[in-house]
């Protein structure tokens, strides 16, 4: 049983709909692997498409959607401050998966993938330390200098997890949390990396 197995078990309620995926998928030349807790399919190393269940839709995400010529209109940005390249195509359990159309979406991705085209993300991004974790940094030298050794990427995204929180309750409880992986120089996605 693979880990992909695991993930359609775990999520019974839409089992139908992410088989149905999968399928589609195992006929096109992809590789079938698991990023991020999910099903993830990726041609020459590159990560093309994945397949995920939500509360209310089943999702296949194209990590370079923008690029998709979209005619059908089905694309969606899901995550507009995170991200310029992914795009989501929902289905909810009314929807019959059109697979002919799905498939030529796919095809289109690995085509774009060959041809070496690519939404890079923004870098220039500022890093934006929201208060709690600023107050942090000045009462602990320890924590400022291993926050410190972080690629600016890292400190992003430690930043913008405790920033993206609503309530300062939440924000300080992530800090509690990621505090000693910062301590250990880890990243806050590294192990999905």
């Amino acid at each position: 049983m693979t880990k992909v197995d695991d993930y359609l078990k775990k999520h019974d309620t839409w089992q139908s709909q992410l088989v149905t995926l999968r399928n589609l998928l195992s006929k096109l030349p992809l590789e079938e692997t698991t990023k991020w807790g999910g099903p993830c399919y990726t041609y020459e190393g590159k990560n093309i498409v994945g397949i995920g269940a939500f509360k209310n839709h089943v999702a296949l995400w194209f990590y370079q959607g923008a690029l998709l010529k979209d005619d059908r209109g089905v694309l969606i940005n899901a995550q507009t401050e995170k991200t310029r390249a992914m795009r989501q195509w929902r289905f909810t359990r009314e929807d019959k998966i059109p697979t002919t159309i799905v498939k030529r979406y796919v095809r289109e991705a690995i085509k774009n993938q060959v041809q070496g085209m690519e939404i890079k993300p923004d870098r220039a991004k500022p890093l934006v330390i929201p208060d709690e974790l600023s107050e942090y940094l000045k009462q602990n030298k320890s924590f400022a200098a291993a926050f410190g050794n972080l690629t600016k990427g890292k400190q992003r995204e430690y930043a913008d997890h405790i920033g993206s929180a609503k309530q300062a309750e939440t924000r300080n409880r992530r800090l509690e949390k990621i505090a000693p992986l910062i301590l250990a120089g880890k990243g806050l996605h590294d192990k999905y990396r």
